[in-house]
C-alpha cells in the first residue's frame, strides 16, 4: 500500500517508553522514507476526537533521538474509550447523538491519515481494536498498528510490555530510600505500595530488583545497620491468597527480632476486599471511563497498613507509593532495545498494511510479531509459581521450603 501520512498517539497512564517509542517511530520512518509525513495527535484519543495534532518537522526528525532521554510523552495522554459514548459526551469530546468511533474515523480521513500508531496499554489497544474494526466495517482504508505499553505487564498475549522493566528498576531505586525509613522510629512498619491493578508482576519484579541491589551491599553491623533491617519481609500480589492473621503472626516475630517490618504491596492485592467493604456501607467507588475502580481514591496501602499495624505491634506506620516515580522515568537500556525492535516491526507492518499490536507473542513461542487485535485484552495474571519469585518468597521467610 502507499503510505503518505502517518499519525501517532499515546494514551492511558504513563510508562517509561512513551517518549522513546515516539522517537523510535519517527527515526524509523525517517530512515526508510523521509517523504512520509508524520503527525501526532495531542492528548491521546481526546486529541483525535478534537482534531488537534502536531506536524513533525524536519528539525523534529533530526532531534528525535533526544526523546529517548526523557520519560512522559511529548504528545500528552488521556483515558478515553471511544465506545463509551456517554463519557465522551460528558467530556465535550463529541456532541450528543454523535458516535465517537465515527467522529474519529472522519477526523482521520480529513487529516489524510493512512496509518495510525497507538502507543498504550490494554485499554488503549482494545480501543484501537474497536476503531480498526469500525474502520474496516465501514470502508475506511486505514492501517492501525499498536505498541504495548504498561508497567503492569498485563497485556494478553504480550510477554513483555514496553516500560515494565524500567518501572521495576525505578521502583527498586525508590525503595532504597523508603526502606531507610525503618530507622526513623522504633517498631516501624513501612509499606511500599507498587502499581498493579490486577497483576502482581511489577510488585514481584520490583522486589526482585531491590534484593539484587541488597545482595551487593555490605553492612557495618553497627546499631541498626544490618541486612535484616533493610530486607523485605513480605511481598503481596493479587494472585496469591493472603491469610492476614497468619502473616501478621509471622511479621510480629520479625518486628520483635528486627525492630521493623518492610512490606512490598501490589495496589491491586486488596482492591476487591476494600470495594466489598465500601459497597456494604452503601458507598460506590469512583471509576474511570473504562469502568475500572480509581485505585488512588481507595488507598489500598493505607488499608493494609491499618490491618497489619496493630497485629504486628507497630508504633508507627508509613505508606509510600512508587508508581508515579517509576512510571515517569526514561526507558533503561533493556527497554530501549525492546522499544526499538517493536518500533521497527511496527513500521514494517504499517508499510505493508498489516494491523495489530506488535509484541512478543507468548502464545507463539515469544516471537516478536504483529498480534491480532482480536486477541488483545488486559488482565493477564502474574504467575506466582515462577521459580525466581518462589525463591524470593522462600528467602524472606514468606514461603516455607
Amino acid at each position: 500500500m502507499t503510505v503518505r501520512r502517518v499519525a501517532l498517539l499515546t494514551a492511558g497512564g504513563l510508562a517509561p517508553c512513551l517518549s522513546s517509542a515516539v522517537g523510535a517511530l519517527i527515526e524509523r520512518y525517517t530512515a526508510l522514507d523521509p517523504e512520509i509525513e508524520i503527525i501526532g495527535y495531542l492528548d491521546g484519543y481526546a486529541g483525535l476526537l478534537r482534531g488537534e495534532h502536531l506536524t513533525v518537522t524536519p528539525e523534529d526528525r533530526e532531534r528525535a533521538h533526544l526523546l529517548h532521554r526523557f520519560g512522559g510523552s511529548p504528545l500528552g495522554n488521556s483515558r478515553v474509550k471511544l465506545t463509551n459514548v456517554k463519557d465522551c459526551v460528558r467530556r465535550g469530546l463529541v456532541a450528543e447523538g454523535q458516535d465517537p468511533l465515527h467522529v474519529a474515523a472522519e477526523q482521520l480521513t480529513r487529516d489524510g491519515v493512512d496509518v495510525l500508531h497507538t502507543i498504550g496499554g490494554d485499554d488503549t489497544n482494545t480501543t484501537a481494536a474497536d476503531l480498526a474494526a469500525y474502520l474496516h466495517e465501514n470502508g475506511y482504508e486505514l492501517t492501525v498498528v499498536g505498541l504495548p505499553k504498561t508497567i503492569d505487564n498485563d497485556v494478553v498475549p504480550i510477554r513483555q510490555s514496553l516500560g515494565a522493566w524500567t518501572a521495576a528498576e525505578q521502583g527498586a531505586a525508590f525503595a532504597r530510600n523508603i526502606v531507610a525509613e525503618h530507622s526513623s522510629n522504633p517498631r516501624m512498619l513501612v509499606v511500599h505500595e507498587v502499581m498493579g491493578r490486577n497483576c502482581g508482576w511489577l510488585t514481584a519484579a520490583t522486589a526482585a530488583k531491590y534484593r539484587e541491589w541488597l545482595d551487593t551491599q555490605e553492612f557495618s553491623g553497627f546499631g541498626g545497620n544490618h541486612r535484616a533491617a533493610w530486607d523485605i519481609h513480605g511481598v503481596y500480589v493479587p494472585e496469591l491468597d493472603l491469610d492476614i492473621a497468619a502473616e501478621a503472626a509471622r511479621l510480629r516475630a520479625v518486628m520483635d527480632e528486627t525492630g521493623c517490618v518492610n512490606i512490598f504491596l501490589s495496589e491491586g492485592a486488596g482492591v476487591s476486599t476494600i470495594v466489598e467493604e465500601m459497597l456494604s456501607r452503601g458507598e460506590e467507588p469512583k471509576r474511570d471511563a473504562f469502568g475500572h475502580v480509581k485505585i488512588d481514591t481507595i488507598n489500598p496501602g493505607a488499608w493494609f497498613a491499618k490491618q497489619f499495624a496493630g497485629m504486628v505491634g507497630a508504633e508507627k506506620t508509613m505508606v509510600q507509593k512508587s508508581g508515579y516515580f517509576a512510571r515517569s522515568a526514561a526507558a533503561n537500556d533493556e527497554d530501549l532495545a525492546l522499544i526499538r525492535a517493536c518500533a521497527d516491526l511496527a513500521v514494517e507492518a504499517a508499510l505493508r498494511g498489516e494491523s495489530g499490536v506488535v509484541g512478543q507473542d507468548d502464545e507463539a513461542g515469544d516471537e516478536l510479531r504483529v498480534c491480532e487485535f482480536s486477541r488483545i485484552k488486559g488482565g493477564k495474571a502474574f504467575d506466582p509459581s515462577v521459580s525466581w519469585f518462589r525463591e524470593l518468597l522462600q528467602q524472606i521467610g514468606q514461603l516455607q521450603h
